[in-house]
């Protein structure tokens, strides 16, 4: 399948960059706020209980309005929805930045959700219809999750130089100019969208997708907290399945749904799907008890962790960079499940030297390989789960891997914490120590476990025929767009 505008695009390099620091911008902010969130608490007078907020607000309007974001870039154009995205992520950090009560703060954290919920659908999008399928696709997803993982790298290290040097309000402005000069690059390198699509928008579809997403994810986010028997949490879990099977109901017999079903016959997207959300349940989880060992077994200051995170996120970063040749090479499925299958292993090795309470350098060669092959994974899933679909739908596919990409780290992170978590209460001191380290262990060995069942899914994966998913003609495009 080759992009349309393909021929158009002379400065792909720099279209590249420019998508590449919107991919930035957003993994940037997974990390950077980690590290403030002692120094939020304390400014602002956050409990124990709400300063995991700061982290909450962003997570669930994210992953609350992906499929809105994914589809609003189909119908109302890429380089539009993409504009808009930065635009509201800029806002939104100054305001954060600025805020000087915890409501605002989380207010403004909701609404860079938002903002992350629109780029990065959108960012996605464009990142296959500016390509062409093959080896120029898959160089353009290595760059694009290469950059990703640069983001990680640089919100651990900002993250404590930045509120160390400047307060926590630095780790918000820092997103300003970044949104500005991506916002400006837009404007000179992608093309305009031409007019907006005629046609009724799914705004029932829309609503019941949203709000039906969003109350369950922010079941999954604050499971941990309120209790997973809590009646809030029960009303808000069962609110969230009701609304999506309204949304299901709705998308079936609508003229122009939001998420059209015909989409799951690919099964290549419908394997997308589910191995996203896996990955992050399972891979997807490992920093966070990481930065747990770190931090609470071995001692480390907040900069001190993000510098025990620079050597593993840089071969994090190469991975990502193979993965494109990997898979052009040698396929998506054979490249998925090689590479999984190593993560897996380094991932039972981490699993077993945190149980021993190894120390940084005894634990660096398992978190090396670990982070070469999650690198290679994330470029090719999402290059997989989008292979045969048509370009009008790229913004609503991308949406849709998004979303199980959200819920899939939400799950996983709030099982295994339990299984962390199961063998600490009401311990102190060196027996506190030794039974975070022995939870940390359980923990990351259950995720080894499940990277088993999605070695199995990444085997589902085919490349479809030449004429599983035809170029639609012209005027069936531009009435999409």
């Amino acid at each position: 399948m080759t992009a349309p505008d393909a021929g158009r695009r002379p400065r792909g390099g720099l279209v590249l960059a420019l998508l590449g620091l919107a991919q930035l911008i957003t993994s940037i902010d997974y990390n950077i706020v980690y590290v403030a969130l002692p120094r939020i608490g304390a400014d602002l007078g956050f409990s124990d209980q709400n300063l995991q907020w700061v982290v909450s607000a962003y997570a669930v309007a994210f992953g609350g309005f992906l499929l809105l974001g994914g589809r609003a870039a189909d119908l109302l154009g890429r380089r539009r929805i993409f504009v808009a995205g930065l635009a509201l992520y800029a806002v939104a950090s100054l305001a954060g930045g600025l805020a000087g009560v915890a409501g605002l703060l989380v207010a403004a954290r909701a609404v860079q959700g938002l903002g992350g919920a629109l780029l990065f659908p959108a960012t996605l999008a464009l990142v296959v219809t500016s390509f062409d399928e093959g080896r120029d696709r898959n160089r353009a997803f290595s760059v694009w999750a290469a950059a990703g993982a640069g983001g990680m790298v640089l919100g651990s290290l900002l993250g404590g130089v930045l509120t160390e040097a400047f307060g926590w309000s630095a780790v918000f402005y820092v997103n300003v100019p970044l949104a500005a000069l991506a916002i400006a690059g837009a404007r000179l390198l992608l093309p305009p969208d031409g007019p907006r699509a005629p046609g009724r928008f799914d705004l029932l579809g829309a609503v019941t997708a949203t709000g039906g997403v969003t109350l369950v994810v922010f079941s999954l986010v604050q499971g941990p907290v309120l209790g997973w028997t809590s009646p809030a949490l029960l009303a808000a879990a069962a609110g969230g399945v009701a609304l999506l099977a309204v949304f299901i109901t709705v998308e079936a017999r609508t003229a122009s749904p939001l998420m059209p079903l015909r989409l799951f016959r690919n099964r290549n997207l419908s394997t997308g799907v589910s191995l996203t959300l896996l990955f992050m349940a399972t891979f997807g989880t490992l920093l966070y008890f990481l930065t747990v060992h770190f931090q609470r077994v071995l001692g480390y200051s907040a900069l001190q962790t993000g510098l025990a995170y620079v050597v593993p996120m840089a071969a994090g970063a190469a991975g990502s960079l193979a993965g494109g040749r990997l898979a052009y090479r040698f396929g998506n499925r054979p490249t998925l499940v090689v590479s999984l299958t190593v993560g897996a292993a380094a991932t039972v090795a981490l699993g077993l030297g945190i149980g021993a309470g190894g120390s940084y350098l005894a634990l660096l060669p398992s978190m090396v390989v670990l982070n070469v092959a999650q690198g290679v994974v994330f470029t090719t899933m999402f290059a997989a789960a989008t292979t045969g679909t048509a370009l009008f739908d790229q913004g609503i596919a991308s949406g849709i891997v998004s979303t199980g990409q959200q819920v899939g780290s939400a799950v996983g992170l709030a099982a295994l914490v339990a299984v962390a978590n199961a063998g600490t209460e009401g311990l102190t001191g060196p027996q506190l120590r030794t039974a975070t380290s022995s939870g940390l262990r359980d923990a990351v060995l259950v995720a080894a476990a499940g990277m088993v069942l999605t070695i199995l899914v990444a085997t589902n994966f085919r490349r479809p025929p030449a004429t599983a998913a035809p170029e639609p003609d012209i005027a069936a495009e531009s009435a999409t767009r």
